[in-house]
């Protein structure tokens, strides 16, 4: 019997991990609730693991009393002296049990609630090891894999690698040796669980720093991730120290080192990126190995149009958009890429539509698109002092430009009755008359005629003094502001 207990607790100890002391409790609680199972709730029992003798003792306390009422809890003075001679009223006397009477159905209980115990106290040994261990990449072998979930032996703990953490195309079989990202430790019905991942980003940023002392000593620093798990992977990289290549240190002796991290993940394709403070260097460093032409640069919405000669709009954005969209995961902007002809063929949309405002030729038009005016409402949003240091204009012409500017936002969003308004008091801009061209609205522009109500409410004598004007001219401009209002009545 000693050698027995003895032997269990230190076997138990050993194997799972747990304090001796955490054993000889969860058996006194054992013997303790079994006893009380077979001999009566009511009773005041106790039990003690004695070394010594390598048993738990259960001891059932009565109290010392003249006249017995509750003979569970009381014992007579008279039955106490037979005892313990020096028995007195009042004194609470301790009464050693035969636990070989406990029974089956006892014994059965006490073994559920050890093992209970036990597993529970496993648990937050497990939990107590490896909280802290999270991030970490740990090696296992395979234990068995059940509704695709695969369950590894990491020695003296088992951990979960879900099916949702697998990479497509991996395949594992009882015994093979596996490596994995800690992502959790998290709480279950049935105790603590280890999970693990081999899709998250942060897998391969632990396998890198494994491999490359740079990293692992904090001199080359890994900026950010973006994988595609089985596929392909880029990985943004920065250097603290100059004379340190933070690309070269990741690649090793003739790839020595990016492919110990590629066999590992089964031949993803790894891109490693020299990562820079320049949003726009970054981006273009990220969708290598196209070439950039251009970048756009939306900071509030952080977005980027990128340009790229027509030959490598196909290599940018990649098989299925996975190259843009990896870049686009690793800089967190949102990229679209456009080939060269097909942004020329819109800038020529945008820059005729910017024509169209009043006092907006074809130079400045072409200003305004280089600068990132492309529509009609940034050019309206912005104010005459902006406009005239960015086109190089008086601010008074500025401020034309954008009063146009919004003036056709309001014609656009008019209804047919507003519009049939609009021409009857000649509030359209000049382009509107016919036969009036872009030279012609230039110069009335500069005189001050705005609308075809200006050009309409005009003296001839005063449009014939403007240069190039003949009478002629004028007579037949303030005819064909007339037709023009008469056609909305």
């Amino acid at each position: 019997m000693i050698q027995n207990l003895n032997y269990f607790i230190e076997q138990v100890g050993r194997d799972k991990g747990i304090n001796k002391e955490v054993i000889i409790e969860a058996l006194e609680d054992a013997m303790m609730k079994a006893s009380k199972k077979r001999y009566g709730l009511n009773k005041d029992i106790e039990a003690h693991y004695n070394e010594e003798s390598g048993e738990v003792e259960i001891f059932e306390f009565k109290t010392v009393v003249e006249n017995v009422e509750d003979p569970d809890l009381e014992v007579s003075l008279k039955d106490a002296k037979k005892m313990d001679p020096e028995a007195e009223i009042g004194d609470s006397l301790g009464i050693k049990m035969n636990i070989d009477d406990l029974g089956r159905i006892a014994a059965q209980t006490a073994k559920q609630v050890i093992v209970q115990r036990v597993r529970d106290a496993e648990g937050e040994t497990i939990h107590n090891e490896y909280k802290d261990r999270v991030g970490e990449v740990v090696s296992g072998f395979v234990q068995r894999i059940e509704r695709g979930n695969i369950y590894v032996n990491l020695g003296r703990a088992e951990a979960i690698l879900p099916k949702r953490e697998q990479v497509p195309r991996e395949a594992y079989k009882r015994g093979d040796r596996i490596r994995a990202y800690i992502i959790d430790v998290q709480r279950t019905p049935f105790g603590y669980q280890i999970v693990l991942s081999r899709t998250h980003p942060g897998f391969l940023a632990e396998l890198f720093r494994l491999e490359v002392p740079e990293i692992s000593e904090g001199i080359v620093r890994i900026v950010s991730v973006a994988r595609e798990p089985g596929e392909r992977s880029k990985v943004s990289v920065y250097s603290n120290d100059s004379d340190v290549d933070p690309v070269g240190a990741c690649v090793g002796m003739k790839g020595s080192r990016v492919q110990s991290v590629v066999q590992e993940l089964r031949g993803e394709k790894i891109d490693i990126i020299p990562w820079s403070n320049d949003p726009a260097k970054s981006v273009c460093n990220a969708l290598s190995p196209a070439k950039v032409s251009k970048v756009y640069i939306n900071d509030e919405e952080k977005y980027m149009e990128i340009v790229v000669a027509d030959d490598q709009l196909s290599l940018a954005i990649g098989k299925r958009g996975q190259n843009v969209r990896l870049a686009s995961k690793l800089t967190g902007w949102k990229i679209d890429i456009k080939s060269e002809s097909r942004m020329e063929k819109l800038s020529e949309e945008v820059i005729e539509r910017l024509k169209a405002i009043p006092g907006v030729g074809e130079i400045i038009a072409r200003i305004l698109y280089d600068e990132g005016f492309y529509a009609l409402e940034d050019i309206a949003e912005a104010d005459g002092e902006e406009l005239s240091k960015v086109c190089g204009i008086s601010e008074r012409k500025a401020e034309k430009i954008v009063e146009g500017a919004r003036a056709l936002i309001g014609i656009s969003s008019q209804s047919d009755e507003e519009k049939e308004e609009r021409i009857k008091r000649g509030d359209d801009p000049l382009e509107t008359l016919p036969g009036v061209g872009a030279k012609t609205t230039a110069i009335l522009q500069e005189q001050g005629f705005i609308s075809v109500r200006d050009v309409f409410q005009a003296d001839v004598s005063t449009l014939a003094k403007i240069p190039g004007f003949s009478r002629k001219k004028a007579e037949n401009l303030i005819q064909a502001a007339k037709d023009y209002i008469d056609r909305g009545k």
